[in-house]
């Protein structure tokens, strides 16, 4: 297995290990202005002609202990003894999410099917209904990983590109198969919970409209005082929800909120937040954050094998990078740290992380947490 890094600056254009090695497939990530004249695209496809080629818009990119704006990372990677296939559906919106979910299972659908990572558009989905679809075709018995694409703090539009120019729309994901591949899966939050326990009275899907009977945009408006409150949906991000069924209080994932209706008093996360389950809003301590991303590589390293030199893709949530400010360094540098000098990394900062959940190892949408997700070949 061979890794080689690139990274796209304004300035000096494409940088880094440039030359073709034979690469099986090009990751890369990069804000929105940078990705949507194509270009980025068609220049990769120029430097690596036979790969295959898988991408997505960020809320920040990550390469190993730097994060970015405007860059565009990249990490072109070629198996020894791994087949990899590509594939991609189109998604109107979030009642599409379960049977495109459906339609990429059978697409990549095998006996020797290793692991599965995808990207998707960040806004017109219904992230836990998309990892639902896909499970419901491949089995629990199968990792699947990933994100949703990113626009910063500015939620307008997202993009996911699959072998073409990215766009809107689009779900993208990616098959490893084969003996010789290894992947591992790690995500930890380190958020803390406060206020009160609520019941979540009424949603549908990721829609949520009353906790504890009170407009859910009422409440949270509320916490956030009235200045945040005008920055609604980006201020959301700060103070995620803590969501657990009552009859599994351990099982805990988090939600983050994509869209609000001022209208209707309504919040849209990015993953289902189930009537008849508590919610506990959420913030931040950057210690434990930091520690938490540590965590997430810890929890892949130790399950991706232990031969040979691998990646390591890191999906983090775009309320952490907001949160942290400068310090968002401290997360990236603690996954460094566990993951080891000799594993390559690349990532980004999105609007939903997909990993299995650490307690269940169900494989579901996370939101505000760290995910990290280790490729390796073992030595035959």
């Amino acid at each position: 297995m061979r890794a080689q890094q690139l990274a796209w600056r304004h300035a000096d254009g494409w940088q880094g290990e440039t030359a073709n090695s034979g690469a099986d497939l090009v990751l890369y990530f990069g804000a929105r202005a940078s990705l949507s004249s194509g270009e980025r695209f068609d220049e990769l496809r120029a430097m690596f002609p036979q790969a295959r080629i898988v991408g997505c818009s960020t809320g920040g990119q990550i390469q190993d202990d730097d994060v970015s704006d405007d860059d565009v990372s990249a990490l072109a990677i070629g198996f020894d003894a791994t087949r990899v296939k590509a594939t991609h559906a189109d998604i109107s919106g979030p009642d599409d999410s379960r049977a495109c979910g459906q339609a990429i299972g059978r697409s990549l659908g095998a006996p020797d099917l290793a692991g599965i990572f995808v990207l998707s558009d960040g806004l017109n989905v219904n992230g836990s209904k998309l990892v639902a679809g896909i499970v419901d075709v491949v089995g629990e018995g199968v990792p699947v990983t990933g994100g949703l694409a990113g626009d910063g703090a500015q939620f307008g539009e997202t993009l996911v590109g699959v072998d073409c120019a990215p766009r809107s729309h689009r779900v993208a994901a990616l098959g490893f198969y084969g003996s010789a591949i290894r992947v591992g899966h790690g995500s930890a939050g380190g958020w803390d919970v406060f206020g009160p326990r609520r019941r979540i009275n009424r949603s549908t899907g990721n829609v949520l409209s009353e906790l504890d009977g009170e407009p859910a945009l009422d409440l949270y408006q509320r916490y956030l005082g009235e200045e945040d409150a005008k920055g609604l949906p980006g201020t959301a991000l700060l103070f995620p929800l803590q969501i657990s069924h009552p009859d599994q209080p351990e099982h805990q994932v988090v939600r983050t909120v994509l869209a609000i209706d001022r209208e209707a008093r309504s919040m849209t996360f990015a993953g289902d937040v189930p009537e008849g389950w508590t919610a506990q809003l959420m913030r931040g301590n950057f210690d434990r954050l930091a520690a938490a991303a540590g965590d997430a590589a810890r929890q892949a390293f130790s399950g991706g094998g232990d031969q040979g030199d691998g990646v390591a893709i890191l999906v983090s949530c775009i309320g952490r990078r907001l949160l942290m400010g400068q310090r968002i360094t401290d997360e990236v540098e603690a996954a460094g740290a566990a993951l080891g000098c000799k594993t390559r990394r690349i990532g980004f900062y999105s609007y939903g992380e997909i990993s299995p959940h650490a307690v269940s190892g169900h494989c579901e949408l996370h939101n505000q947490t760290m995910t990290v997700t280790t490729i390796r070949e073992i030595r035959g």
